[in-house]
């Protein structure tokens, strides 16, 4: 057996470990890295060890640094309240703020689940009071997660751009970023027809926290109102000349008063890693991690521990998966799928085939670990078939994130998690699982169409 195949049939064995049993991908990838590369292919550990990437390891570590100060100083927190307070009552954009809320958090440097795992139970509060869809609800948070996920300073989009760029294809951080953007948020419109979103726009929360028709009719919540939301002592959360109702799921205004230095702080450093990185094309990991230090520098005491709470299980996940996956490029496995799809005939199934390749494992699997391995295998479709690097690894890398809604991967399950009490968890579990499923079937072929077929026919 041929080193390639070695390393294919290793790969798909850490995936499937990494999947039914609860241990970091990224360990299991940096076993199966010193396993078939010193015993397989006589590589040595020197050899192996340089596949991992210090930039890219570096930005996860900076962005997520730099988040981390963002949540712990309550700038998180700030941008949730003001954005719900912002719907002015309007209950039907309830669901497009905590889509975008979702977007900007995994835009500025959260990892995807982290985002959903603040914004889910917010989300999921006003779907139970206010007689929103819960499901839309969900779905839309974790939508909204993907949308802004592959940003160039978001953890998929420098995974996305680094992998990119080592496999020899030109930079396409914008491309990739707003192709994913409009396509879960077209999904997020699809959803909002389908499941109530058009009933939502008679309805509006009036300054007590009751629902009420938009002319003034009855209440139109199941019981007829909707009460006031009250807070952990009781009283009453208003939001006084906002008429946007109680914010649920957020902490009470007297516990957390307006935009402080802090806040402000935060916010120009998240505004000057953009303008640094992207309008001067300087290294992203440099700036978010210079970024974070000058903050802490600005107030030690608040921040002494803000390091541990860098997501080291993503970079360690990133870490050896990309390792893992320069193993498999030294093997040529990449060059041997990518061969075989390229060999179909038709360069145009081939690329369809890899998409939902990457949909079906990532429903099931870590779709940050997935990236650096299924982008390699693209270069001989690329270079045979003439697509388009950029809008090609678009599609695969928004066909292999899109399935994030799956109960199986992380966003999925704490939608489900946090399911409202109104809601049975066996009915709520049917219903991602069929949407999921909708979406694993279709979502690979929708996003080929849009992205790779215009390009081939052309």
């Amino acid at each position: 057996m041929g080193p390639e195949w070695v390393a294919i049939i290793a790969l798909i064995a850490l995936f499937v470990i990494g999947t039914v049993l609860p241990i970091n991908m990224g360990a299991l990838a940096y076993a199966a890295a010193w396993l078939v590369g010193m015993f397989s292919m006589n590589l040595s550990e020197k050899e192996i060890l340089n596949g991992i990437s210090a930039d890219l390891v570096l930005t996860l570590i900076g962005v997520t640094y730099l988040f981390a100060i963002a949540r712990q100083n309550g700038t998180v927190d700030l941008i949730v309240r003001r954005a719900v307070a912002s719907v002015g009552g309007r209950v039907a954009l309830i669901p497009w703020v905590m889509f975008g809320v979702t977007a900007l958090m995994t835009a500025i440097g959260a990892a995807s689940p982290a985002a959903c795992a603040i914004v889910g139970p917010i989300a999921l509060g006003f779907a139970a009071r206010y007689r929103i869809n819960p499901l839309m609800m969900g779905m839309f948070v974790v939508h909204g997660a993907q949308a802004g996920g592959f940003s160039p300073i978001s953890i998929f989009g420098t995974v996305t751009n680094s992998v990119m760029r080592r496999a020899g294809f030109a930079d396409a951080p914008l491309l990739i970023f707003f192709a994913s953007l409009a396509i879960n948020a077209a999904l997020a419109v699809v959803l909002f027809v389908l499941l109530g979103g058009r009933r939502l726009v008679t309805l509006r929360i009036d300054r007590t926290g009751e629902l009420v028709l938009t002319g003034g009719g009855a209440a139109a919540a199941a019981s007829g109102t909707a009460s006031a939301v009250r807070d952990r002592s009781g009283r009453a959360d208003r939001h006084s000349g906002t008429g946007a109702g109680p914010t649920v799921g957020v902490p009470a205004d007297e516990d957390h008063p307006g935009t402080t230095r802090e806040h402000v702080l935060t916010l120009l450093a998240f505004a000057a890693v953009a303008v640094v990185a992207l309008g001067f094309d300087k290294n992203i990991g440099f700036t978010a991690i210079t970024a974070a230090v000058l903050l802490s520098i600005l107030n030690p005491g608040s921040y002494k521990d803000t390091v541990k709470q860098i997501a080291w299980p993503t970079v360690l996940l990133v870490a050896g998966v990309s390792t893992y996956a320069t193993v498999l490029t030294t093997a040529g496995s990449p060059e041997f799928i990518g061969n075989w799809a390229a060999g179909l005939g038709a360069v145009a199934i081939g690329a369809l085939i890899l998409c939902y390749v990457g949909g079906i494992v990532s429903a099931f699997a870590s779709s940050t670990a997935l990236l650096p391995v299924i982008i390699p295998i693209a270069i001989p479709l690329v270079v045979q078939g003439g697509l388009s690097p950029g809008l090609f690894v678009a599609a695969l890398a928004i066909s292999s994130t899109i399935v994030d809604v799956s109960p199986f991967s992380t966003n999925g399950a704490l939608i489900l998690a946090n399911r409202p009490d109104t809601v049975d968890e066996r009915t709520f579990y049917r219903q991602i699982l069929t949407y999921a499923t909708v979406i694993t079937l279709l979502g690979p072929l929708l996003v080929w169409a849009a992205l790779v077929l215009p390009g081939v026919i052309a």
